[in-house]
C-alpha cells in the first residue's frame, strides 16, 4: 500500500487558461448545440466493482466542472474522487461485500435511512447474559458441586469460562479489524475462515444451537414433571426400578409436543418472541437474585430442611414424612410409615431389612446455612457408580450383606456414573451463548465498540455468578442433599429452590419461563443461520433451505430444525444431550481461535484489529483448550464431531466453493506451500522419490479450444493426481492485444481439465512466435524445486506443412530444448483415439519396446498407466532387439531378473533382427538426401529459393524411386524368429549370404553407379529404420498401447530445412509398404539425456518418416 503522497496546488488561472485547456481537450468537430448527457467521471459502471463502494446511488453532477481535475478525467470513470471516496467510507454500512442475500434488504433499510439504536448494554450485554444463565445453573449446578467437590467444580468452571473468555478476545479481534458484517458471528466466522471451513464451522454452529433447543425443551419439561406437576406423568412405573424409563417416556411425548408448540409460535409470530426476550431475561435476573437472597439468610437464620437418613444413607422421603421406625401412641409403640417400607409387615414383630434392623434413623439439616462449616466436607469429589447409595460421610453405620432388594427400598441412589469427564461435558453448554451479542451486529450503533465490551463483561459477570454459586452451594448445602439430583430427600422439590429466598417458587417458575424462553429463542435463531449458510452457495444440498415465506422467514429451515431438534428429544436426557451440543460448540469456539492465530501468524496485510488486549497466543491458547475439553468430554463424540466437520469441509471442496472471502486458510496454504518450496532441493531427486512431473503441451485452434482434450486425459491416466502437472500452451501475438484471448484459453483449459478430472496448474504463454513461446515454458514453468522433468505433447500429424501452426520447426526445435534442459519426452501418436477416463479396456497388451537404455521410465510408464482403472486389465509386455553377437537367451534371463528387482511383472521377448540385404529404395533415398544436400550447400540458396530446388529434386526422383521398387524388394521379415547366435551359426549365416549379397549389390550398384559413393553409416540408419518399422508392426499391431525409444536428436543443426523437405512439400510419412497398416495408439520416450551429436542430421527425420508407421 503507498504511503507516500505529492501535494501539488493547483489554482485556476484568472485569465480563463484553465477553460481553454478544458476546451482543447474536446473532440474536434463537435457539432453545436446542447451538449449531450455524459455520464459522470467518476461515476461510472466500473466503480461498482471496487472494495471501497457500496452502491449507493449519487447525484449525477459533473465532478470535473472546476477544470482543476481534467487531467484525471480518464482515471475518473473506473476509481472514485478522494472527496467521493472519503464520504462512502464515512458512511460504510454493516454490509459485507459479496453477502448477496441481504442486498435486498440492505437497500430497502439504507433507503429508510434508519440509525441503528442498540447499545451496547441492550444491544449485547443483556442478550449474552441471558443466553449464557441457563437451564445447568437451576437443575446440575448443585448436583456438579455434590459430585466434583468445590475445588474440582471450581476448576470445571474456570476452564470453561477460560475458554469462552478467550474466545470472545479472539471474537473481539475479528469484530475491531474492519467493519462487522451484518449477519452475525457466522459471517464474522466464514468471511474469515473462508469457504470451506466457514460452511464445516456454519454448519456446527447451527447443529449446536439447534440441540441447545432440544436441551432447553428437555429442561423445561423435567422442571414442569419433577418439580411444578409431578402428577401429569403418562406413563408410570409398572415394575420396580422402572422410575427411570418411565420418565424418559414421559419426556419424550412431553417434549414432542412442546417442540411441535414452540416451533407454530416460531412459524406464526417470531416477533412476540423478540418482545418478550425481556421478560425471560427478568426471571433469569430475579431467580439468581433469589439465589444470593437465600445465601445471605442462611448466614443469620437457616431454613428448617430435615434430611433423613437411614444409619449413613440418604433416603427419599417421597413416601412419608416422619423420619422414625415407631412412634408412642396412648402409652403403646406403633409403627411408622417408614417401617411399612422396610418390613413385611405394619407389625412390630414383622420381618425387616437387615440394614434396617441394624442401623438407626437419623435426621439431619439439608441447608445448615454457610456459617455451618459444611463447607470443608464438601471440598472433595465424591464420584460412583450408577445404583450407588448417596452416602454421608463420618455418620456411623453397620453394613450388612449384599441387599437384592435395595431399588425397591426409598434410598436415594445415583442414576448414571459421573466421571470428571463426564461433568464437563454437562456444564460446558451453561458458559455458551457468547456470540449472541455479535448475532445483532446490524443493529448496533457501534458493533466495533460494543460487541467487545459487552461480550467481555457478559462473561466476567456470568463467570463471577458461577464461580460464586460454586463456592456458596459447597459452604451452605449438606453434600448429600447436593448430590441428590432430583431432589429426592427434599419430599421431591428443587435443591436449589430450597436455599432460595423468599420462596422455592420463585426459582421453579423462573427457571421454567427462562428455560422455555431459551428454547424458542434457539428455534428462532437456528433456522436463521442455517438460512443464511444456504443463501451463501457454498453446499449445494442446502440451498432449498435458503427459501422461505414472502416475508423472508425461514419455513424450510424451521422444518429441518424442528427435525433435527426432535432427534434430540428422543434421547430424553439432560445429561446426554449436553456433550453433544459441547462437541459442537467447542468445534465453532475452535476455529474461531484458529482464524486469529493463523491471520496474525501469518502478518496478513488486512489483519489489523483495534482491540489492544488481543495477542496471538491468547487465540492459541483458547485453540489448545477447546481442543483439550472436546476430548476431556467425550473423546468419541469428538472424534464424530471432528469427522462431521471434516465431511463438510471436503464436500464444499469437492463441489469447487466460487467463494473468495479474502479468509486466513488461504494464505496459511500459501504459506505452508513457500515453506514447502524452500525446503526441496534445486538438484534432481533421489530415484526412489522420483516419477514423471508432466508439463503438458497443448495446442489451441482459432476460437482458443483445445484441439487435443484425449492429451488431458492420458495425463490423469499417468499421473492419477499425483506429482505436479502442469497444462501450458501458446498464443502467438503479444500480451496487449492478446490478453483477452488468453484469459478465454486458460478459462477452456480450467475447464477442460475439470471435465478430466486432472489436477495442476495452468500456464499459458504469449509469444511473437510459438517457437519462442514452447521454448520459455520447457524453461521457466514451475516454480523453485518444483519443476518439471517430462514433457508431453502431441505428434503434430501435419509437421511439415507450412501452414499448420504446429510446423516441423517447432516440433525439432521442442525436441531439441526439452533434450538441452535434460528432460524426457513423450510424444502421443493418434491422441485423438487413446482412451477417455470412463472407458475400460477389458484386456489386450501394453508393448514396450525398450531398444536403448533410457534410465528405466520405458518400465516405469505402463506401470503407472495400469494404477488407472482405464488400464487395469492390460497386460505388460516388453520387447528388446539382439545384436547379431548377442545371446538372446541370457538377454531374456537377464531382463526377467531386471524386472523381477523392479518389482513390475511383464512378459519378455528377445527379437533377433537377421541382417538382410539393403533395398534398393534405402539406397535410393539416402542418395536423393546427400545430392540435395551437396547441391544446395554448394549453391548456398536462400530459404525460398531451396524449397523451389527441393521440389525438382523430388520430381525428378518419383520416377526412378518407382521404378526401384518394383524392381528390387526388400526381404520380409523372417517369420520364424531364431532365438539364439552361435559362432557356427553366424558364420553359416554369412556364408550363405555372402554371394547372394554381393550379387545384389553389383545388381543395384549397375542399376545406378552412384549408389557406391554414398556414407554407409547413413544408408545403414535408414536400413534400420525400416527394419524397425516392419518388427514393430508384426510383433504389436494388436496392442492396446505402443511405447518404444524415439531416436535423439542431433545437436548439428545445419542441414535441418534440407531434412524437412526431403519429399517436398508433402513427403511420404509411412514407409509404401506398411503405411497402411500402422498402428493405433502409440507414445513414443526421448530419455532425459543428449542423443547422439554430429553428422546425419537428416536421418533423424528419415528415421521418424518410417517409424511414424508405427506410431
Amino acid at each position: 500500500m503507498p504511503t507516500n503522497f505529492t501535494v501539488v496546488p493547483v489554482e485556476a488561472r484568472a485569465d480563463g487558461g484553465g477553460d481553454e485547456a478544458a476546451e482543447r481537450t474536446e473532440a474536434p468537430g463537435t457539432p453545436e448545440g446542447p451538449e449531450p448527457e455524459r455520464p459522470s467521471p467518476g461515476d461510472g459502471n466500473p466503480r461498482e466493482n471496487s472494495p471501497f463502494l457500496n452502491n449507493v446511488e449519487v447525484e449525477q453532477e459533473s465532478f470535473l466542472e472546476g477544470k482543476n481535475m481534467a487531467l484525471f478525467e480518464e482515471e475518473m470513470d473506473s476509481n472514485p474522487m478522494v472527496s467521493s471516496l472519503l464520504n462512502k467510507l464515512a458512511n460504510y454500512t454493516n454490509l459485507s461485500q459479496g453477502v448477496v442475500e441481504h442486498e435486498e434488504d440492505e437497500e430497502s433499510r439504507r433507503r429508510e435511512a434508519k440509525a441503528p439504536r442498540m447499545g451496547t448494554f441492550i444491544g449485547v450485554y443483556l442478550p449474552c447474559l441471558q443466553n449464557i444463565l441457563g437451564v445447568i445453573l437451576f437443575l446440575r449446578l448443585t448436583w456438579i458441586v455434590g459430585v466434583a467437590g468445590v475445588l474440582e467444580s471450581f476448576l470445571i468452571v474456570a476452564m470453561c469460562c477460560t475458554c469462552t473468555m478467550l474466545t470472545a478476545i479472539s471474537m473481539s479481534a475479528i469484530a475491531t479489524n474492519g467493519v462487522v458484517p451484518a449477519g452475525g458471528s457466522y459471517y464474522m466466522i466464514s468471511r474469515s475462515l473462508g469457504p470451506e471451513f466457514g460452511g464445516a464451522v456454519g454448519l456446527c454452529f447451527y447443529l449446536g444451537t439447534t440441540f441447545a433447543g432440544a436441551m432447553y425443551i428437555l429442561g423445561t419439561i423435567e422442571i414442569f414433571l419433577t418439580y411444578i406437576s409431578p402428577g401429569a406423568t403418562i406413563f408410570q412405573a409398572e415394575a420396580v426400578g422402572g422410575e427411570a424409563a418411565a420418565m424418559l417416556h414421559n419426556m419424550r411425548v412431553y417434549g414432542t409436543c412442546t417442540l411441535v408448540l414452540m416451533a407454530l409460535v416460531v412459524f406464526v409470530g417470531v416477533k412476540y418472541v423478540n418482545k418478550l426476550a425481556l421478560v425471560f431475561l427478568a426471571c433469569v435476573v430475579l431467580s439468581i437474585l433469589a439465589i444470593y437472597a437465600g445465601v445471605i439468610k442462611s448466614a443469620f437464620d437457616p431454613p428448617d430442611i430435615p434430611v433423613c437418613l437411614l444409619g449413613n444413607r440418604t433416603l427419599s422421603r417421597r413416601s412419608f414424612d416422619d423420619c422414625i421406625k415407631a412412634r408412642v401412641v396412648q402409652n403403646s409403640s406403633a409403627t411408622s410409615a417408614l417401617w411399612g417400607l422396610f418390613c413385611n409387615g405394619s407389625q412390630p414383630s414383622a420381618t425387616c431389612d437387615e440394614y434396617f434392623a441394624q442401623n438407626n434413623v437419623t435426621e439431619i439439616q439439608g441447608i445448615p446455612g454457610a456459617a455451618s462449616g459444611v463447607f470443608l466436607e464438601n471440598l472433595w469429589s465424591a464420584y460412583a457408580q450408577a445404583g450407588a447409595f448417596v452416602e454421608k460421610e463420618g455418620v456411623p453405620s453397620v453394613p450388612v450383606a449384599e441387599e437384592s432388594r435395595a431399588g425397591a427400598l426409598p434410598y436415594v441412589l445415583t442414576d448414571i456414573a459421573a466421571s470428571f469427564t463426564l461433568l464437563v461435558g454437562i456444564y460446558f453448554p451453561s458458559v455458551t451463548g457468547i456470540m449472541a451479542g455479535s448475532n445483532r451486529s446490524g443493529d448496533l450503533k457501534d458493533a466495533q465498540k460494543s460487541i467487545p465490551t459487552g461480550t467481555i463483561l457478559a462473561i466476567v459477570t456470568t463467570s463471577f455468578i458461577y464461580l460464586s454459586c460454586i463456592v456458596l452451594f459447597g459452604a451452605c448445602i449438606e453434600g448429600v442433599v447436593l448430590r441428590d439430583k432430583f431432589g429426592e430427600a427434599l419430599q421431591g422439590n428443587l435443591v436449589i429452590g430450597m436455599l432460595a429466598w423468599p420462596s422455592p417458587w420463585v426459582i421453579v417458575i423462573g427457571s421454567f419461563f427462562s428455560t422455555c424462553g431459551a428454547g424458542l429463542q434457539s428455534l428462532t435463531g437456528a433456522p436463521r443461520l442455517l438460512q443464511a449458510i444456504a443463501r451463501d452457495g457454498i453446499i449445494p444440498f442446502l440451498q432449498v433451505f435458503g427459501h422461505g415465506k414472502a416475508n423472508g422467514e425461514p419455513t424450510w429451515a424451521l422444518l429441518l430444525t424442528v427435525l433435527i431438534c426432535e432427534t434430540g428429544i428422543l434421547i430424553a436426557s439432560l445429561d446426554s444431550v449436553a456433550p453433544i451440543l459441547s462437541m459442537f460448540f467447542l468445534m465453532c469456539y475452535l476455529f474461531v481461535n484458529l482464524a486469529c492465530a493463523v491471520q496474525t501468524l501469518l502478518r496478513t496485510p488486512n489483519w489489523r484489529p483495534r482491540f489492544k488486549y488481543y495477542h496471538w497466543t491468547l487465540s492459541f491458547l483458547g485453540m489448545s483448550l477447546c481442543l483439550a475439553l472436546m476430548f476431556i468430554c467425550s473423546w468419541y463424540y469428538a472424534l464424530s464431531a471432528m469427522l462431521v466437520a471434516s465431511c463438510i469441509y471436503k464436500y464444499i471442496e469437492y463441489r469447487g466453493a466460487e467463494k473468495e472471502w479474502g479468509d486466513g486458510i488461504r494464505g496459511l496454504s500459501l504459506n505452508a506451500a513457500r515453506y514447502a518450496l524452500l525446503r526441496v532441493e534445486h538438484g534432481p531427486p533421489h530415484t526412489k522419490n522420483w516419477r514423471p512431473q508432466v508439463l503438458v503441451m497443448l495446442n489451441l485452434d482459432a476460437e482458443q479450444a483445445v484441439k487435443h482434450p484425449r492429451l488431458l486425459s492420458f495425463t490423469s491416466q499417468l499421473k492419477a493426481g499425483k506429482g505436479l502437472t502442469i497444462v501450458g500452451s501458446v498464443l502467438e501475438g503479444t500480451y496487449l492485444d492478446k490478453h483477452l484471448e488468453a484469459e478465454q484459453a486458460e478459462e477452456n483449459i480450467r475447464s477442460l481439465m475439470s471435465t478430466e478430472k486432472t489436477k495442476g496448474f495452468c500456464q499459458l504463454v504469449v509469444s511473437l512466435s510459438l517457437r519462442d513461446g514452447m521454448s520459455h515454458l520447457i524453461q521457466s514453468a514451475g516454480l523453485g524445486g518444483l519443476k518439471h522433468n517430462t514433457v508431453l505433447m502431441a505428434w503434430p500429424a501435419s509437421w511439415k506443412r507450412e501452414d499448420s501452426p504446429f510446423s516441423w520447426k517447432n516440433f525439432v526445435d521442442t525436441v531439441r530444448d526439452t533434450t538441452a534442459a535434460h528432460q524426457a519426452l513423450l510424444v502421443a501418436k493418434n491422441i485423438d483415439a487413446f482412451p477417455h477416463n470412463q472407458e475400460r479396456f477389458g484386456g489386450g497388451h501394453i508393448d514396450v519396446w525398450w531398444i536403448v537404455h533410457d534410465g528405466g521410465m520405458l518400465m516405469l510408464l505402463p506401470f503407472l498407466l495400469r494404477q488407472h482403472k482405464v488400464w487395469r486389465k492390460c497386460r505388460m509386455r516388453i520387447f528388446t532387439v539382439a545384436q547379431v553377437d548377442d545371446n538372446s537367451i541370457q538377454m531374456k534371463k537377464d531382463l526377467q531378473m531386471f524386472l523381477y528387482h523392479l518389482r513390475i511383472s511383464a512378459e519378455v521377448e528377445v527379437v533377433e533382427m537377421v541382417e538382410n540385404d539393403i533395398s534398393a529404395f534405402t539406397y535410393e533415398r539416402t542418395l536423393m538426401m546427400e545430392q540435395r544436400s551437396q547441391m544446395l550447400k554448394q549453391m548456398q540458396l536462400s530459404k525460398n529459393e531451396q524449397e523451389r530446388e527441393a521440389q525438382l529434386i523430388h520430381d525428378r526422383n518419383t520416377a526412378s524411386h518407382t521404378t526401384a521398387v518394383a524392381r528390387t524388394q526388400a526381404p520380409p521379415t523372417p517369420d520364424k524368429v531364431q532365438m539364439t547366435w552361435t559362432r557356427e551359426k553366424l558364420i553359416a549365416e554369412k556364408h550363405r549370404h555372402k554371394d547372394a549379397s554381393l550379387s545384389g549389390f553389383r545388381d543395384l550398384f549397375s542399376m545406378k553407379p552412384e549408389w557406391g559413393n554414398l556414407d554407409q553409416s547413413n544408408v545403414r540408419r535408414m536400413h534400420t529404420a525400416v527394419k524397425l518399422n516392419g518388427v514393430v508392426l508384426s510383433k504389436s499391431q494388436d496392442a492396446q498401447l505402443v511405447l518404444l525409444n524415439m531416436p535423439g536428436p542431433p545437436k548439428n543443426r545445419q542441414g535441418d530445412e534440407n531434412c524437412s523437405k526431403a519429399g517436398g512439400r508433402r513427403p511420404r510419412l509411412h514407409h509404401p509398404r506398411v503405411g497402411a497398416s500402422g498402428l493405433g495408439r502409440s507414445t513414443l520416450h526421448q530419455p532425459a539425456w543428449p542423443g547422439p551429436s554430429g553428422k546425419g542430421t537428416r536421418f533423424f527425420w528419415n528415421a521418424l518418416d518410417h517409424l511414424s508407421g508405427v506410431w
